[in-house]
């Protein structure tokens, strides 16, 4: 092969049938088209209709001219003129890493020969992920031509490996004019493609929070009623109460109250006994009552009578008044 067709682009696509039970495809359309990579422009075209091993499944929604499918020649007459086409060219067209390579192997393999190889691979379904994103809500073809303003996808071989490329220039020229001005751009069209998501994720955020909110606890005590915020609330506020004025009134977090201490047993208390004493009124009085007056210390504190010597010593008078009653 020469040179100038190793630098040459081919942009291909393949129509096939519905897979039949047991998994098989059979080609019903190729269409190419060569481009040149330095000038984007198309250099070469070919395209041929392709008669399936099995006629009973080659009607389907897009082909429903049964007459043309059988007058077609089979893939064995078209295989060298494919063959000459792919192999050593740089293969581009879209998800034809996952559709379109293996139906072109299969059909080889079918006829005993070996499949062309490529000399490289451009799949746009691959390269519009990564670089182009989701701005046209989605990256099928049709979605893309309509997104562009390119027309209406066909879904025939030749059509879509040219709407294919025309699809790729206006993408590629989008990130080029973003890449000159990335700060204004880009931004705008950012959000033109993921405004929908945003929406989305905003809208689940909320309808998460909203079901998952924890229930309003209010605190009541004897002078006011104050109802208490989340806990989360409570956890990122706590540190600033007394800096910030909050549109409630904060529940500040009290120590918690110390357990009482056991109760013990009263101390059993002792009988007085007679200690030979008497008071003012000639009555004897107890023992302990007295050592109790005789051992209160002296005190100043307003709550409590202060006590004295004096208080706890009989006075002269009494003494002798108990005296003069004894004798009579």
């Amino acid at each position: 092969m020469t040179t100038g067709a190793m630098r040459e682009i081919v942009f291909f696509d393949v129509e096939t049938t519905a897979p039949s039970a047991a998994g098989r495809w059979w080609l019903l359309e190729f269409g190419a088209i060569l481009v040149c990579p330095r000038k984007l422009v198309e250099v070469g075209s070919y395209d041929t209709l392709i008669r399936p091993g099995d006629l009973s499944v080659a009607v389907t929604r897009r082909f429903t001219d049964v007459e043309a499918i059988a007058a077609a020649p089979p893939f064995k007459d078209v295989a060298d003129k494919i063959f000459d086409i792919l192999d050593g060219r740089v293969w581009a067209g879209h998800n034809i890493q996952r559709f379109d390579c293996p139906r072109i192997r299969e059909a080889f393999a079918d006829i005993g020969r070996p499949a062309p190889e490529p000399a490289g691979v451009i799949d746009s379904l691959n390269v519009l992920a990564a670089e182009f994103g989701r701005r046209a809500g989605d990256l099928k073809m049709a979605t893309l031509a309509t997104y562009f303003g390119i027309g209406k996808q066909k879904h025939r071989s030749l059509d879509d490996a040219r709407m294919n490329l025309e699809v790729l220039k206006h993408c590629a020229t989008v990130l080029l004019l973003e890449s000159s001005l990335p700060d204004v751009l880009r931004t705008q069209q950012a959000r033109q493609a993921d405004g929908a998501a945003v929406t989305r994720r905003m809208a689940a955020h909320r309808a998460t929070v909203t079901t998952a909110a924890p229930a309003t606890i209010t605190v009541t005590s004897s002078s006011s009623s104050t109802t208490a915020p989340p806990k989360h609330v409570q956890h990122h506020r706590t540190g600033v109460l007394s800096q910030t004025k909050l549109p409630f009134t904060p529940v500040r977090h009290q120590a918690p109250p110390r357990p009482a201490a056991p109760a013990t047993a009263p101390a059993p208390t002792a009988t007085p006994t007679p200690c030979g004493k008497r008071n003012s009124l000639g009555k004897v009085v107890p023992r302990a009552v007295a050592q109790q007056a005789a051992a209160a210390p002296l005190s100043t504190s307003t709550s409590r009578r202060p006590v004295t010597a004096t208080a706890a010593t009989t006075p002269f008078h009494m003494i002798l008044r108990h005296s003069r009653a004894i004798l009579r």
